[in-house]
């Protein structure tokens, strides 16, 4: 029998608790540091530092972990990977149920494609230099593991839940110690990469003269931005909010009996498919809205459920929590050793993907080639959310097509980049067999993004 004062029963709601007070206390700080209130880092990265920092000087008081006291139910630590592992899938989810806006033409469709196949080429080149470290380090540093390094574009690429996915692989399935935390810990790199990079590439434009919209700040919401005309109110016997939770939360199930059935089929291949839950999670989202449209074709439904403002407001939030969580589950102790690989690997994260992304920009993307540089860069190194904010900075009415080439771009990164995903479960068993695979699938993934100007030039 549960005790209502136990910290069985508040543990769980303690962790949750710590992490939205962290957003606050870094909405906090980062309002009244003038450094950091001109800085592009994310409020939720600076949350997962001040609880890092907090959990750091627990420790070296008491000796303890503080995530893993009674208070947080004895297993905090844990909770918080459970929460990073689980907000990924849903914040995606959210983004997926957003009703698409806008007709695509030749043009546009072709853009879209590129950026897409930009996001898994620079995956790519993330995955051969980060390899390439970890199989000389592990040549150098006894016990190191030399796939450590294909982390890097989940880290960078894809952000907080799926470092910790592919790091939870590697330390349950191949034996990396501290895999988990090295994962989130190259993660929190690309944040402050995409700030650092972002920032100084801002200032070079401003420099030139070339910044004419600064577009930092949001003027007041219209109405049809809130509300469509052909949706269902924002309150009647129940909230339109709780719909849009609803939708997607039962989404996420869909998806678990997915994977559970697929798990049942490849029982070799479990924890890899329980890392692609956001992966299922945007398929089984498209089968929703597929069947949510035929219902309004039908008449069986007459009013639009889904909204797209609610819909962003609860990914943003799921995501904001995300990475709160990851960078805060970090475990700086077992990491002691690997420090000066990590460095290495997050400096030559930063520099490859900046200059690479630039050069696509500037060849693919002519017409708004900083907007879209901007965009891709923040995007490849944190999240989708830090793309729009180095974007705000130069076009903050979205005049161009960049963001709406980040948002659907990622058909085309998915189908492009899954056997990326599988070839992380190759890397720990034939490394050297995998690396000389990823350096060929970049070469051909370039040949097929940069095909109007091979091709141009042998005609």
């Amino acid at each position: 029998m549960e005790n209502f004062w136990d910290f069985n029963t508040w543990g769980t709601l303690n962790v949750v608790s710590v992490l939205l007070i962290s957003l606050l206390a870094g909405n906090i700080v980062k309002k009244q540091v003038p450094f950091l209130k001109k800085s592009l880092i994310p409020i939720s990265v600076l949350g997962g530092i001040i609880l890092i920092l907090v959990a750091a000087g627990y420790k070296a008081i008491t000796g303890d972990v503080m995530f893993d006291t009674a208070f947080f139910g004895g297993r905090g630590t844990a909770t918080m990977e459970v929460v990073t592992y689980h907000t990924l899938a849903l914040g995606f989810i959210a983004s997926a149920f957003r009703p698409a806006q806008g007709k695509m033409t030749k043009k546009r469709t072709t853009e879209i494609f590129n950026t897409g196949v930009t996001t898994v080429a620079t995956y790519l080149l993330q995955a051969v230099f980060g390899f390439g470290i970890s199989l000389i380090a592990a040549q150098v540093v006894a016990g190191f593991f030399p796939a450590a390094g294909v982390l890097l574009p989940f880290g960078y690429g894809q952000g907080t839940g799926q470092a910790m996915n592919y790091g939870t692989i590697y330390e349950t399935e191949f034996g990396f110690v501290g895999g988990k935390s090295f994962g989130l810990t190259v993660a929190a790199l690309g944040f402050l990469s995409a700030s650092i990079g972002g920032v100084i590439h801002l200032n070079l434009l401003r420099r030139k003269g070339k910044i004419l919209d600064k577009g930092t700040e949001e003027g007041a919401l219209r109405s049809e931005q809130i509300q469509g005309h052909d949706e269902i109110p924002m309150q009647e016997s129940i909230d339109k909010l709780t719909i849009q939770v609803a939708l997607v939360v039962g989404t996420y199930m869909i998806s678990y009996f997915m994977m559970y059935g697929l798990g049942m089929l490849l029982p070799g291949m479990k924890s890899v498919i329980f890392g692609f839950n956001f992966l299922l999670g945007v398929l089984a989202a498209t089968l929703v809205k597929a069947v949510l449209a035929l219902l309004r074709k039908k008449k069986a439904m007459r009013k639009e459920y889904t909204n797209h403002f609610l819909m962003t407001r609860i990914s943003n939030f799921f995501f904001d929590v995300m990475v709160v969580a990851g960078i805060g589950a970090i475990r700086l102790d077992i990491l002691e050793n690997y420090w000066g690989i990590i460095l290495i690997m997050g400096v030559v994260g930063l520099f490859i993907t900046y200059f690479y992304n630039y050069h696509v920009a500037k060849t693919l993307f002519p017409e708004y080639q900083e907007e879209q540089f901007l965009t891709m860069y923040g995007m490849l190194t944190g999240t989708a959310s830090t793309g729009v904010i180095l974007l705000r900075e130069i076009d903050g009415d979205f005049k161009t097509p960049a963001a709406d080439n980040m948002v659907y771009q990622n058909f085309p990164a998915i189908v492009f980049g899954f056997p990326m995903m599988l070839l992380a479960t190759l890397a720990p068993k034939k490394p050297m067999l995998t690396f000389v695979i990823l350096v060929l699938f970049f070469v051909a993934m370039n040949i097929i993004l940069f095909r109007s100007k091979i091709f141009k030039k042998k005609k």
